[in-house]
């Protein structure tokens, strides 16, 4: 029986964050009017915490945790159990956190709860499931990199932050994964999945009386220490940059964009608002001007990411060979024009835009799950839906020009390219702005 205290850190109108004694967080999500509940598990660990000869091992260690415990011996005992109740259940590895979750009809909360929390805390992380699973993921790398469109983001990434862990790809390489063994992934799994680094979030249909202890008796074991910190990116760039990878495609795959705005800074919601103004749908300028009048791809999208210290927009799209020069210019046109060039109608379209996606991606519980304990557990503040599209209510069209301004600056430029390119020269002239 764990002995705990509860810290009610917040109580708002959708969601009650309780803290116990050795760290661990809860936040419930009660939700009316709908038959499921969703258990989620965040750690706050990820590839930016991994040391270069390790990089890869929270991936690892995602798939490791499906491989048995010692009251669900093998894979299959948790699949069946869980399938038995048409649960939905899955993992996921991020750069900063990770998450483990299933979604279930109510009646079967117990059952999830009893297997989310066993593989859990549980896992047997045995050598020879080990040997076993390095071949998957090496196969499942491998197909990253046969996907141009996929493997793109990872070279995007890799350019703007070089060889540090920002820059790293979140699966590892082939030989990393080789060599990994049962002695060191025990040994991220004691160090990194601790109790104050863990938030367990539990949205949708339950009883709200009892649910607190149950989750504290189901973790009271968990370990309690001082997890690594997260070494601070380093970001150094006083002129455009460039990366081609050369290989044969049917297709040049692109991303084209800019420095920008950590999670914390206030101009991320403007920073969202351009990436929806400038390719965010199909109603956008880059849509419009790349797909809509020129046909020069099927896929054109801007992103506005935002980490823990760092950020960056971007704009990504598979184009014909010969036509990745006109494609590059036309991204740089309308970088360039939405400097000075913006309307008050665009702007109102753009939020409304993104108030309206955020809202329908709240539907389900296990999107507020996603939500609330990914609020929680990257900025450890959760706002309200309401406050959330309050702060892009605020943004004025010269918080827009102002950030438009600072960004789209030729020395934060960065242009990642997959193709059968070998002229690198074009790249640097183009990138002139």
């Amino acid at each position: 029986m764990l002995r705990f205290r509860f810290l009610l850190a917040r109580k708002s109108l959708f969601y009650k964050k309780t803290e116990f004694g050795n760290g661990l967080r809860l936040i419930t999500v009660p939700l009316k009017d709908i038959k499921t509940a969703a258990i989620l598990i965040l750690v706050k660990t990820g590839s930016v915490y991994e040391k270069k000869r390790e990089n890869g091992i929270s991936h690892v260690l995602e798939h490791m945790l499906f491989k048995g415990t010692k009251k669900r011996p093998h894979t299959i005992n948790i699949a069946r159990e869980l399938d038995s109740v048409g649960a939905k259940f899955n993992a996921f590895t991020g750069k900063e956190f990770m998450g483990f979750y299933t979604m279930v009809n109510s009646r079967h909360l117990d059952i999830g709860l009893d297997v989310l929390s066993d593989i859990f805390l549980n896992s047997k992380l045995e050598k020879i499931e080990l040997e076993r699973e390095k071949k998957v993921i090496i196969e499942e790398i491998k197909m990253y990199y046969d996907t141009p469109m996929r493997h793109i983001e990872d070279l995007w990434e890799n350019l703007l932050y070089g060889d540090q862990p920002a820059g790293w790809d979140i699966a590892g390489t082939k030989e990393n994964v080789q060599k990994m063994n049962q002695e060191s992934l025990k040994g991220y799994y004691s160090s990194q999945f601790v109790a104050s680094s863990t938030v367990i979030v539990l949205a949708g249909k339950f009883e709200k009386t009892g649910v607190p202890k149950k989750i504290g008796d189901s973790f009271s074991k968990m370990k309690i220490g001082l997890p690594r910190k997260i070494p601070k990116t380093q970001e150094k760039q006083n002129k455009p940059q460039y990366l081609l990878e050369h290989r044969k495609t049917d297709q040049t795959h692109l991303i084209l964009g800019t420095r920008a705005y950590n999670v914390f800074h206030p101009d991320k919601y403007a920073l969202s608002i351009l990436a929806a103004i400038l390719g965010g749908n199909m109603s956008s300028r880059l849509f419009t001007s790349i797909r809509e009048r020129r046909g020069l791809a099927y896929y054109v999208h801007t992103l506005g990411g935002s980490h823990s210290d760092r950020g960056y927009l971007a704009t990504s799209a598979g184009v014909e060979h010969q036509k990745l020069e006109k494609t590059v210019k036309l991204i740089l046109k309308e970088y360039k024009r939405i400097i000075d060039d913006v309307t008050e109608d665009e702007l109102n379209r753009a939020k409304e835009f993104l108030k309206g996606r955020f809202l329908i991606e709240l539907e389900g519980p296990d999107d507020y799950g996603f939500f609330v304990g990914g609020e929680e557990i990257t900025i450890g503040e959760i706002l309200t839906p309401e406050e959330k599209c309050a702060k892009i209510d605020k943004v004025m069209l010269g918080d827009l020009k102002r950030v438009a301004k600072d960004i789209f600056r030729a020395e934060k430029l960065n242009l990642a390219v997959i193709g059968p390119h070998k002229n690198k020269n074009k790249f640097q002239k183009l990138l002139g702005f």
